[in-house]
């Protein structure tokens, strides 16, 4: 039977609608420039553990189909208008990602994004925190190191623990998963993925629960984007996330403005995709607009549905949303 209904109530829509304007005022009393960046796009991001959706264009009947991807997020092209002079910029924009569906999962979702030029990701901390309080009327958010929180919780050092004491601090907590066996699965990998697993099932449930907070500095292996203090020891990623009431809402780096590193990063990442035949094309207009110059910032990328799911106190993000997946 179809179901033509929306999946959200109009009260709820009326209110989402109002939070948006809240987020856009946020932003104009900043004097942060909005801004829109393409959907789809000749590339899409290298990360092994995001998977976009692609599209099928063709420019007319003389020509072949050519391959274009529904952006996974603004990124790239925000960055290309910051190494062009932008300034400090925010967009709300809908982004896509393959797989993804579930109480907190939607194909097509929607995004902040915004980058702050001569801010560190601490700066960053500050304004978003400044924004969450407006939009949740909550109490200003606590932030924890992540090797503090791993230390407090689990009694482990997440930047020194081998991964043999990963796995045994993980058999410690009932966790039981087995890695698939190849050449290709790295110690580096498998460290990586022991901690995803005990930040999701033994961290995660137990922090912002009254609050946000915010988990900073984060393992050089899990940079992503963001810049490396290699002057520390272990070296430590200038990267955070945020969490509230058992939610991911964001994600943020102080930005690298190193073409060179971001290349060898995006290079791994392809070795590890192609492997799993899921290579994609690496976006060589970001790196030309790194090698011209990004300037000196810090960006983040919010997820809007989740934000207005806890906001409104709602179950899932089809109930903040007019049509979920299934009903698209």
């Amino acid at each position: 039977m179809l179901t033509w209904q929306p999946t959200a109530t109009f009260s709820t829509l009326k209110k989402r609608a109002e939070i948006l304007q809240q987020i856009r005022h946020f932003f104009a009393a900043r004097n942060v420039l909005e801004v829109e960046t393409p959907l789809l796009s000749h590339a899409t991001v290298t990360d092994p553990h995001v998977a976009g959706i692609p599209a099928v264009f063709r420019r007319d009947n003389l020509h072949a189909e050519q391959i274009v991807y529904l952006q996974t997020s603004p990124e790239y092209a925000m960055k290309r208008l910051l190494a062009a002079g932008s300034g400090s910029i925010f967009q709300i924009s809908k982004a896509f990602r393959q797989g993804d569906i579930g109480r907190l999962h939607n194909p097509e979702f929607t995004m902040l994004e915004w980058y702050r030029v001569g801010f560190d990701h601490h700066d960053l901390m500050d304004e978003m925190d400044e924004l969450l309080q407006m939009i949740l009327q909550t109490s200003a958010a606590e932030r924890v190191s992540y090797a503090a929180l791993f230390e407090k919780i689990l009694g482990i050092n997440p930047h020194t623990a081998s991964v043999q004491q990963l796995r045994e601090c993980a058999r410690d907590q009932a966790i039981q998963f087995v890695f698939q066996q190849d050449e290709f699965l790295s110690a580096a990998i498998e460290r990586d993925m022991w901690l995803a697993l005990l930040l999701t099932h033994c961290i995660e449930p137990q922090i912002g629960q009254e609050r946000p907070i915010f988990l900073y500095d984060f393992p050089e292996s899990q940079a992503a984007l963001a810049k490396i203090r290699y002057e520390e020891v272990p070296p430590i990623a200038s990267r955070f996330e945020v969490y509230f009431k058992g939610v991911e809402l964001a994600n943020g780096f102080h930005e690298l403005q190193n073409a060179a590193e971001q290349r060898k990063r995006f290079e791994n990442d392809w070795l590890i995709r192609q492997q799993n035949k899921m290579a994609v094309t690496i976006d060589e207009n970001f790196l030309a607009a790194l090698e011209a110059g990004l300037p000196e910032c810090s960006g983040v990328a919010l997820g809007v549905d989740r934000l207005i799911m806890i906001a409104l106190g709602a179950a899932a993000i089809n109930d903040v949303m007019s049509f979920g997946f299934d009903y698209a």
